[in-house]
C-alpha cells in the first residue's frame, strides 16, 4: 500500500442519558480538555469528532449529543441509524437518572433498528463520581454492573468530566467497542477535500 493511503474507519457514536447527567461536558473533556462549570442544555442534536489510533487504524469517532428532555424524543430515526455505539450516560448522585436507563436503552433499539439488537454494543458510563466527595452517592457501583451484567455485560466506566478522571479511558473503549460494526474505508490523505456523502463514509453499497 502506499504510504499516502492510510485505512480510516469512521465510527458513529451516540450519547444518550437525561438532560444534566453531563454527556456534553464528557465530551468537551475527552475532544478539548475543557470543563464549563455553567450548565447549557442541548438543543436538538450536535456532534463533534475526534481522531485517534488503534493499533494500525486510524480512528474517527463522530460523537452525537442531544439534550435528554422528552420533548427531544422525536429527534427520529436518522439520527440514531448508523450508529456503531451507544453511550448511555447517568450521574450517580441522581437515582431517577439511572432508573430511566432502561427507557433509554428501548429508545435507542426501538429508533436504531440494529440488525443484531442482542449484539449491539453499548457503553454505560456513570458521571460526576467527583461531587461531594461521593457523599452524595445514590447509586452504588455495585448497582450500575448488576444492570450491565442484565444487559449482556456492556462496560462499564466511573467519570468525572470536571476532574477529568477516566473520561479517555472510557472513551477509548467506546471506540474499540464500536469497531465491532466498523465501516472501513480507504481515503488518500494527499490533501484532497474529504467531503464525501454518508453513504460513502458508512461504506455502504447501494446493492
Amino acid at each position: 500500500m502506499d504510504i499516502s493511503m492510510k485505512r480510516r474507519t469512521l465510527l458513529k457514536v451516540i450519547v444518550l442519558g437525561d438532560s444534566g447527567v453531563g454527556k456534553t461536558s464528557l465530551m468537551n473533556q475527552y475532544v478539548y480538555k475543557k470543563f464549563h462549570r455553567q450548565y447549557k442544555a442541548t438543543i436538538g442534536a450536535d456532534f463533534v469528532t475526534k481522531e485517534l489510533q488503534i493499533d494500525d487504524k486510524l480512528v474517527t469517532l463522530q460523537v452525537w449529543d442531544t439534550a435528554g428532555q422528552e420533548r427531544f424524543h422525536s429527534l427520529g430515526a436518522a439520527f440514531y441509524r448508523g450508529a456503531d455505539c451507544c453511550v448511555l450516560v447517568y450521574d450517580v448522585n441522581v437515582s431517577k437518572s439511572f432508573e430511566t436507563l432502561q427507557n433509554w436503552h428501548e429508545e435507542f433499539l426501538k429508533q436504531a433498528d440494529p440488525t443484531d439488537p442482542e449484539a449491539f454494543p453499548f457503553v454505560l458510563l456513570g458521571n460526576k463520581i467527583d461531587v461531594d466527595g461521593g457523599n452524595s452517592r445514590a447509586v452504588s457501583e455495585k448497582k450500575a454492573r448488576e444492570w450491565c451484567a442484565s444487559k449482556g455485560n456492556i462496560p462499564y466506566f466511573e467519570t468525572s468530566a470536571k476532574e477529568d478522571y477516566n473520561v479517555d479511558e472510557a472513551f477509548l473503549c467506546i471506540a474499540k467497542t464500536g469497531m465491532i460494526n466498523e465501516h472501513e474505508q480507504d481515503i488518500y490523505f494527499q490533501g484532497i477535500s474529504e467531503t464525501v456523502s454518508e453513504a460513502e463514509q458508512r461504506g455502504r453499497c447501494a446493492c
